[in-house]
């Protein structure tokens, strides 16, 4: 049997321990996967693109657990009711091949990709850190404002979206979560004085949608809408003054805000930070940008955290995915009675 957390249970584990807890609690194990990042076995995302949206699949793996999610990216899909992005993952055993878990990640990708920008803010943005702009007040916009606050302090967000209803929503859920948040008239409003940005748009198209004069001395970019080729948010010029920070650099290369700058611009890989193999931040005035794109090792560590969460709890369920008949060398005795009964 495999251990199952459909969208139901996932709601009610996130029900239970509230949001930012997770999201807090999900930090350590990141940043200790990380801080193992050369003993994973890694890929860049296998992606099929078409005119309308992506489709990857995301594996890694280490010596004992292989990791996968299935994930789309689909910009027009609110026009018919439709999430943009959809998840489903599996955690299995490396040893005999089998799945141990399955689970929607929908909801657990804005877990992790929220856990995700906020260890990087965590090691890069200036101490004291407290105001947050927040450009895009869609489906990610919620996650990332409880993380900036759970892992850095930055309890006040300025947001702005060209969708005056998504904002609208953003606000409402602001007030239930207790963070201080304002309207702005623009993205200017929005990034003006703020110590902490995060870009978070979904239109699959190569846009400004932080120009270079926006950008203050000791401001920390948290770029994470830029995902796919020929996406992307920031003025290329803005890396050319920052110092940047992602994931893992192939897959970067190919999708994140680097495919605007030549192929030996220099970027640092988080993992050496957190090591102290390199510097992050080295002065109150430098800029920082991470330069987010969402990487396997993350999901799997958001499906391990989830397994060693839910385990024994209501929060989960077994479902019969796998075969497995008496005899491991007739897989056809699973079949031969039925097959006998249909000729009664």
């Amino acid at each position: 049997m495999v251990m199952f957390v459909d969208v139901a249970h996932m709601r009610g584990w996130m029900a239970e321990h509230g949001v930012e807890t997770l999201i807090a609690d999900l930090i350590p194990h990141l940043e200790e996967d990380f801080r193992r990042w050369p003993e994973f076995d890694k890929v860049a995302r296998i992606a099929s693109h078409s005119p309308v949206g992506v489709i990857e699949l995301m594996p890694v793996a280490d010596s004992h657990e292989y990791g996968f999610k299935y994930v789309n990216g689909h910009p027009f899909n609110p026009r018919s009711g439709r999430q943009t992005v959809t998840a489903f993952g599996v955690l299995a055993d490396v040893q005999t091949g089998y799945p141990v878990l399955l689970a929607e990640m929908s909801l657990l990708t804005a877990l992790r990709t929220a856990a995700t920008s906020a260890m990087a803010a965590r090691a890069l943005a200036r101490p004291g850190s407290r105001v947050h702009a927040l450009l895009g007040a869609g489906s990610q916009s919620e996650f990332q404002a409880v993380a900036m606050r759970a892992a850095v302090g930055a309890d006040r967000v300025r947001v702005w979206d060209t969708d005056p209803d998504a904002i609208d929503k953003f606000l409402r859920h602001a007030a239930t979560l207790g963070i201080e948040a304002t309207r702005a008239s623009s993205a200017v409003d929005a990034v003006a004085g703020a110590d902490i940005v995060t870009t978070c748009t979904a239109d699959k198209a190569n846009a400004t949608i932080v120009t270079d004069a926006m950008v203050e001395p000791g401001m920390h970019l948290n770029a994470i809408g830029g995902d796919c080729p020929g996406k992307t948010e920031l003025d290329a010029a803005i890396l050319h003054r920052a110092s940047t920070f992602v994931e893992y650099e192939p897959q970067t290369r190919i999708e994140g805000e680097i495919q605007q700058v030549p192929a030996d611009h220099p970027v640092t890989e988080l993992w050496r930070v957190l090591t102290d193999a390199a510097p992050g931040r080295t002065s109150p005035d430098q800029i920082t940008v991470f330069d987010s794109v969402g990487f396997a090792v993350e999901d799997r560590a958001a499906l391990r955290f989830l397994r060693d969460s839910v385990a024994g709890t209501a929060h989960c369920t077994d479902i019969d995915l796998v075969a497995e008949p008496r005899d491991p060398k007739d897989l056809f005795s699973l079949v031969s009675p039925a097959l006998a009964a249909s000729r009664v």
